[in-house]
């Protein structure tokens, strides 16, 4: 743990450090945020917090997933990504342990969120304030794979071609997604549009669960289930809710744009990806979070 302290505070010093040289600014200036956060190996022992917004923010007290359970498994252990606040971890064991029902032995179990949260060095804009989770649509063929076998094994897409759903999308992807959007502290859940028509499609109960169910792509291999802010993060941001109704009418009009896309809209000349954001654009908390 000494070696583990000593190495963040080293590599956290030096990316200060550099950009200090290169900008020309006092070391503590403005350093790239995703540098200071994908330095810590370990989360705070604070308060569990979610701070800021889910593209833009960090999470103290923030507990790591167990590598194994009974009924779920955490994938690519190397991104050290197996991170949530307390709600979001009791979360996940409770749907491994619901997946069980449909026929699965539990969940291959994404990306969660730094230790202390913030921006990602690669990949996700959000899983910023330790309320994301990406859960893999692949069903565990075994949940004792060793280390290795859960950096080199993949995911499995549910989609054919855009457009159609693959042979491996089953009605126990469905009901385990179904189930993740019936809890309460589930905001939005998404998917493929795809999978969410099938959804549309096929059920045949209560469908007010469906408004959760959101069509995004790059959603085939796994789901993205976001929490909503908890009491005692009032720092926290919530998204607006989506809209009312189903929702199942979008999902079809994304499948049609793929087929025959509309005009591309002329790119936001104000977006930039949280990867370039600096220390000083985060939320007050977030700097202060990481300068104890």
């Amino acid at each position: 743990m000494i070696r583990t302290t000593l190495t963040r505070a080293l590599t956290v010093g030096l990316t200060l450090a550099a950009v200090a040289i290169g900008s020309g600014l006092p070391a503590a200036a403005n350093p790239l945020a995703k540098d200071v956060f994908g330095a810590y190996r370990v989360a705070n022992r604070g308060p569990a917090q979610a701070i800021g917004g889910y593209s833009k923010g960090c999470s103290s007290g923030n507990v790591q997933l167990p590598e194994s359970g009974p009924t779920w498994q955490a994938m690519r252990l190397s991104r050290n990504r197996n991170w949530g606040q307390p709600q979001l971890i009791d979360f996940l064991v409770g749907l491994s342990r619901e997946a069980t029902r449909y026929g699965w032995p539990g969940l291959y179990i994404g990306d969660l969120s730094q230790p202390l949260g913030g921006p990602m060095i690669s990949g996700h804009a959000s899983h910023q304030i330790g309320l994301d989770a990406d859960i893999w649509m692949l069903p565990p063929s075994t949940l004792r794979l060793s280390v290795a076998d859960r950096e080199r094994i993949s995911s499995q897409s549910v989609v054919r071609g855009g457009v159609a759903p693959s042979p491996l999308w089953s009605a126990s992807h469905h009901a385990i997604i179904r189930a993740a959007a019936s809890d309460p502290r589930v905001a939005r859940i998404f998917v493929d549009p795809v999978a969410k028509v099938m959804m549309c499609n096929s059920e045949r109960g209560n469908r007010a669960y469906l408004r959760k169910i959101r069509p995004l792509g790059g959603h085939d291999y796994h789901f993205h289930v976001r929490l909503a802010c908890q009491a005692g993060s009032p720092g926290c941001q919530d998204q607006a809710p989506p809209p009312s109704g189903d929702g199942c009418a979008e999902a079809e009009q994304w499948v049609r744009n793929r087929i025959n896309p509309p005009p591309a809209p002329p790119p936001d000349p104000n977006y930039r990806h949280p990867r370039s954001y600096r220390l000083s654009e985060l939320p007050r908390a977030c700097q202060v979070l990481v300068s104890r």
